[in-house]
């Protein structure tokens, strides 16, 4: 309501301002607004110092009347009228000007399309000189019997009668005398003419056909007298001129016979059908499922042979209808050297050479057996020694694999082979004896099987690899994962991923054992491999917990001791098995980076308190260097501890001129732990590596073996040393860092110390070490003076006006200027927007109003119509009662 009184009252005093004349709205005080000023400058002519706020405000009003209420009403409105009358819009134009023009415009147009079909009787048509109007119009069209056979060649009166309008027909005179003597006859018809044409038409037609004849005739006999002239011009040769030229053939170019070459090649044949994963593990298991099946039947005292069919021949004329006329048991009669050669005794000769062969070949198979596990007893510290013996360790496995998996289809292809070469010889079947009998089912029952489910617990998996050697506990997870292949079932993955859970814990517990079965882990770490390559990200996780875990473990024990212990060796193992299954050169890894900051952490945080801690030390040593072997990455625990192991072996620790980093201390209880007790024993001492199990349990009875396992340490430590060397020489820093070492070892380390095979390697560390060039020079300070800078005297400008700044240049004040201007106008636009927004938010309320008043005013009118009816309605009713 308080809208629409505002709303009325500006109407109305619109409505007032717009009925009195402006001198009375000037002398109006009301209507006149005087615009002060802060102080009075003399001289300076203002324009608005009176304003008439009202009469502004009803010229802007009626603008955006005449503007934006136009485009607001049309918005959203596509038909439009435009008035496109000549002159229309022209101010300037009189309108009778506008109506006169219009009008001779439009007899112009009208005219326009009337003379399009309007043809002027007075101008005549022609057609090729002859006026159209003269020539009779011919509706029947001369059709030629014959076309001429030479395309494009017609002749004048053809083309005249066809494309001239009949003209020529009609006008034609003859020449010379028959013009003269057929002057006083009659004109020809039209009918005469075109007979006339079509006598002449076939007459050339004929004389083209003669000449044709002719020419043919000509040209036989042209060729006849030719054939008679040419068997005088040749000239016969005698044969031995022949002869000589045949042999006289040029030889041929190296590309043509080339060519020829290429022609005769044998060309590529396609190769077979590349299988897919799933095929192949299709395959394997079909293949192991026949061989345990086969396995099982020899055991129960079966013949492995059984169900092989054997094929046999089939006449043509034969009804498959059971019924044998004669045994197939005829001999087959040959001859060789003159005698008799009967089929079944070279059959049975060869059966016994092929099974003599065969006992041959499994005697064979289980020598190699048996070298191959002797061969796999030792185990070795050094990083080169153990991946060596892991590759052969490995192929000697898969070479085992492969012939243990074949042993039995090769057997049971053989009695296949037997079968049949007997029942060619038509020789009856002989059943085994008791004896063979059993010796057969005793054989199946010691042969392991070919399948084998998924063990769902870490105890299953146990029990399937208790009892078993290394190679047949590889061959049980081999077999396994073959049967298990994800791409045979819907849960064989998650099997398999547990799968490489148990057998990571197995690998733990079997280097827990007292000794560790170090040949056991080496045989299940390539299937380890084969499942990892599977389920990477399953593996990911099992290393990560077991990482996540040893990481707490140590933590807790330095927060409660103080000092923890260096990692058994299962967990060594697991650092070790880390390093073959995933990439050691990544920049950063979810399960290699962890390992290598817990190498580091074990490095830094773990005291040396006796030989068995150095051993392990040791291990871990060679580790980080594996891990940084590719990438070349900066590990100074690693340098420390190398530096802090050969102190150990350091007798006079007095004035070192070298830092000694924890864990190890300069001098104290376990700092002397590598010094020999004799010197002699040194003369005794050959190199070899460190075994795996001196981490886990060292027996040293006497001073000897005590001294031979320090030289041990040491050598492993410089041979650690100089890899080190090999692998940071290209670092800025390499003199730097290895300092430390090049001081220990030619001051207080001596080579004469230490046995020959160390000299060595002592002295190709320091060659290596004192040969790296230094790259940089030290960091000194300048000696020159430094130049001070420039200090420059601040300009003052004098401001004699306020709000006038002299001393500016003009583009400067030019500049000023337009900022100013930019502001003002940026302030009036936003001004006149809020304006425009105000007066259509007051049109829109308008429209509002006026939409409800009308609404209102129709409901009155119907309601008002109702109560009309209905009061009708009821007189008429009471009417009625009446």
């Amino acid at each position: 309501k308080k809208r629409e009184e505002e709303h009325n009252v500006r109407n109305l005093a619109d409505k007032v301002r717009k009925t009195k004349a402006s001198t009375e709205i000037k002398n109006n005080p009301f209507e006149v607004k005087i615009n002060r000023k802060k102080f009075d400058i003399l001289g300076r002519k203002t324009k608005h110092d009176v304003g008439l706020p009202g009469v502004s405000r009803s010229k802007a009003i009626n603008k955006r009347k005449e503007t934006l209420l136009k485009e607001y009403k049309q918005k959203n409105k596509s038909s439009k009228f435009i008035d496109r009358r000549f002159g229309e819009y022209d101010t300037k134009m009189a309108p009778e000007d506008k109506i006169l023009q219009r009008f001779a415009m439009e007899r112009q147009r009208v005219h326009d399309k009337k003379d399009v079909y309007n043809l002027n009787e007075e101008e005549e048509l022609t057609h090729y000189g002859q006026s159209l109007a003269e020539m009779e119009k011919f509706n029947d069209i001369v059709n030629s019997d014959d076309e001429s056979e030479e395309k494009g060649l017609l002749s004048a009166e053809l083309t005249a009668s066809h494309f001239g309008g009949g003209g020529g027909l009609l006008t034609k005179k003859t020449s010379g005398n028959q013009q003269e003597e057929e002057g006083s006859q009659r004109a020809k018809s039209r009918q005469e003419l075109i007979e006339e044409l079509i006598q002449k038409s076939k007459q050339e037609k004929r004389e083209r056909q003669v000449q044709k004849e002719e020419a043919q005739e000509l040209t036989e006999k042209l060729d006849q007298d030719w054939k008679n002239i040419q068997a005088l011009m040749v000239k016969k040769t005698p044969k031995t001129e022949q002869a000589n030229k045949q042999e006289e053939k040029p030889k041929l170019d190296e590309y043509d016979m080339m060519v020829r070459e290429l022609g005769f090649e044998m060309k590529a044949q396609p190769s077979e059908k590349m299988k897919t994963p799933e095929e192949l593990a299709r395959e394997e298991r079909e293949k192991l499922q026949k061989l345990e099946a086969d396995r099982l039947r020899r055991m129960l005292g079966g013949e492995a042979g059984d169900s092989a069919q054997t094929q046999s021949h089939m006449s043509a004329d034969d009804l498959n209808d059971g019924f044998i006329l004669d045994k197939a048991d005829k001999k087959t009669l040959a001859y060789q050297d003159g005698k008799w050669n009967i089929g079944d005794e070279s059959e049975g000769d060869g059966d016994d050479e092929d099974a003599e062969e065969e006992e041959d070949g499994e005697e064979e198979d289980s020598e190699a057996e048996e070298g191959d596990g002797d061969d796999d007893d030792d185990e070795d510290e050094d990083d080169e020694g153990e991946e060596e013996g892991e590759e052969q360790e490995d192929s000697s496995g898969e070479e085992e694999d492969g012939h243990s998996d074949l042993d039995s289809e090769q057997e049971s292809e053989d009695e296949e082979g037997k079968q049949e070469n007997k029942e060619t010889g038509a020789k009856p079947k002989k059943s085994l004896s008791k004896e063979e009998m059993k010796a057969q089912q005793e054989a199946a029952k010691a042969e392991l099987p070919y399948t084998f489910t998924a063990p769902e617990t870490f105890s299953d998996l146990k029990d399937l690899l208790h009892g078993h050697t290394p190679d047949n506990q590889r061959l049980i997870v081999a077999r396994t994962q073959k049967c298990n292949h994800p791409s045979l079932g819907v849960g064989n993955k998650l099997k398999l991923q547990k799968l490489f859970g148990f057998l990571l814990e197995y690998i733990g517990e079997l280097a827990t054992r007292s000794p560790p079965e170090l040949t056991a882990i080496d045989k299940l770490i390539p299937e380890l491999y084969a499942l990892c390559q599977m389920f990477p990200e399953a593996a990911c996780k099992s290393l990560q917990s077991v990482l996540i875990d040893a990481g707490h473990s140590m933590e807790e024990i330095l927060e409660v001791k103080g000092h923890a212990g260096f990692p058994a060796l299962d967990m060594l193992i697991y650092l070790k098995v880390t390093a073959l299954l995933f990439p050691t050169s990544d920049f950063r890894h979810p399960v290699t980076t962890p390992a290598l900051l817990y190498i580091s952490q074990a490095l830094t945080r773990c005291p040396v308190r006796s030989l068995q801690d150095v051993t392990s030390g040791l291990v871990l040593c060679c580790l980080a260097v594996e891990y940084v072997s590719f990438s070349k990455r900066f590990v100074p625990e690693l340098i420390n501890f190398l530096a802090g192991t050969l102190h150990l072996a350091v007798k006079d620790k007095t004035s070192l001129g070298y830092t000694v980093v924890p864990p190890f201390r300069p001098s104290g209880k376990h700092s002397d732990l590598l010094v020999l007790s004799d010197s002699e024993s040194c003369k005794g001492w050959s190199k070899k590596n460190l075994p795996l199990s001196a981490t886990q349990r060292l027996d040293l009875k006497n001073d000897l073996d005590r001294d031979n396992h320090r030289l041990t340490c040491l050598s492993a430590c410089l041979d650690l040393v100089k890899r080190c060397c090999l692998l940071y020489k290209d670092l800025t820093s390499f003199p730097h860092i290895f300092q430390p070492i090049k001081t220990l070892l030619s001051k207080h380390l001596s080579a004469q110390t230490l046995p020959e095979p160390l000299q060595e390697v002592h002295n190709e560390i320091l060659e290596a070490i004192s040969s790296a060039p230094v790259t940089h020079s030290p960091l000194v300070f300048e000696r020159k003076k430094p130049i001070p800078l420039k200090l420059l005297t601040p300009k003052i400008v004098e401001v004699l006006d306020y709000g006038k700044k002299h001393g500016s240049t003009r583009e400067e004040r030019e500049k000023e200027r337009l900022k100013h201007k930019y502001k003002k106008e940026f302030k009036g636009a936003l001004r006149e927007i809020r304006k425009d927004s105000r007066f259509l938010a007051r049109e829109k309320l308008n429209e509002i109003m006026s939409s409800d008043a009308e609404r209102k005013r129709k409901v009155k009118e119907l309601l008002g119509s109702l109560a009309t009816q209905e009061g009708e309605w009821k007189a008429l009713k009471r009417k009625k009662k009446k």
